[in-house]
C-alpha cells in the first residue's frame, strides 16, 4: 500500500510540475524572443535644460543656446537621433527623469549619492570647482601660501566658506569679500588684492573679457558637471556615457568649453 500510495503521489507530482516547467519554459522562450526596449522612448533624445545658467544654457533670439545645448546637440549627433530640448525649472529637473518627461538631464548637476536609485550619472564634462587666481609676476599656487597676504572673494559665496575654513588652518591673511566675482577679480588685476577666489566658470569669462591680463589659475576644490540619465534605462546611459567619452577623446568638447568659456 504505501509503494502505491508514493506511485500515485508521484504521478500526482508530475501533472503538477509538469506544467509549471512548460509555463516557465514559455516566458523564458518570450523573454529571449522579446524586441529589446527602444534606445530612445519617444524617438528622440529628450533633454532636459535649465535655460537660467548662462553661459550653459540661456535664451537669445527666442532660442535656447549655451554650452550645454552644444553638448546635448553634439550627443543626439553622435547617437544618430533627433534632439527635442525641454526647459525646466532647476528644482524640477530629477521630477521630469523620474516621471520620464525627459530622457537625460545636462544642467549644471553635481553627483547626488541619494539620486542614485533614480538616475545613474556620467562622467564629468566639467569642472566648476573654486580656482585661485593671482598674477602672472607675483603668483600663489596653492591656498597654504595665502599668509600674509591678501584674498578677495565673493561675499556670502562657497569661496567666502572656504575662505574662512582655510583661516583656521594656516598662519592669517587679510580677507576682502566683494559683492561679484568679477570685482573680486578687478581687485586682483588691478593691484588692490593678491590673490581671488572664485568659481571656474567665474575666472572663465573674466579671463575672456580681459584677454591682455597675465594672470595664474590653480583649482582649489572640485565640483563635477555631469550628465544625469533615468536609471530604468541602463543602456542609454551606458551609450551617453561611451559617447560623451568619445567627445572628450577626439576634442569635441574640448572645442565646445572653448566656444563658451
Amino acid at each position: 500500500m504505501a509503494a502505491a500510495a508514493r506511485r500515485a503521489l508521484s504521478r500526482r507530482w508530475r501533472w503538477l510540475v509538469a506544467p509549471a516547467i512548460l509555463i516557465a519554459a514559455v516566458w523564458l522562450l518570450r523573454a529571449a524572443t522579446a524586441p529589446e526596449a527602444p534606445l530612445l522612448p519617444a524617438g528622440v533624445l529628450r533633454v532636459g535644460v535649465d535655460p537660467s545658467n548662462p553661459p550653459f544654457a540661456f535664451y537669445a533670439d527666442d532660442q535656447i543656446q549655451g554650452l550645454e545645448i552644444d553638448l546635448a546637440q553634439a550627443l543626439a549627433q553622435a547617437l544618430n537621433a533627433q534632439i527635442q530640448l525641454v526647459p525646466l525649472g532647476f528644482d524640477g529637473l530629477y521630477d521630469a527623469i523620474k516621471v520620464e518627461q525627459v530622457d537625460i538631464v545636462i544642467a549644471a548637476l553635481t553627483p547626488d549619492p541619494l539620486r542614485t536609485a533614480d538616475v545613474i550619472y556620467s562622467v564629468p564634462y566639467y569642472d566648476d570647482g573654486l580656482v585661485l587666481i593671482s598674477p602672472a609676476d607675483q603668483p600663489i599656487n596653492a591656498m597654504e601660501l595665502l599668509s600674509g597676504h591678501a584674498l578677495a572673494y565673493p561675499f556670502g559665496s562657497e569661496a567666502d566658506t572656504d575662505a574662512h575654513r582655510w583661516l583656521r588652518r594656516i598662519q592669517p591673511f587679510a580677507t576682502q569679500a566683494y559683492e561679484t566675482p568679477a570685482t573680486a577679480l578687478d581687485a586682483v588685476r588691478l593691484g588692490a588684492a593678491d590673490a581671488a577666489l572664485v568659481q571656474a566658470t567665474d575666472a572663465h569669462v573674466y579671463a575672456r573679457a580681459h584677454a591682455d591680463w597675465q594672470h595664474v589659475q590653480q583649482a582649489v576644490a572640485h565640483t563635477p558637471f555631469v550628465i544625469a540619465t533615468n536609471a530604468k534605462n541602463g543602456r542609454l546611459a551606458g551609450v551617453i556615457e561611451s559617447s560623451l567619452r568619445q567627445l572628450q577623446t577626439d576634442g569635441t568638447l574640448a572645442a565646445i568649453l572653448d566656444r563658451w568659456l
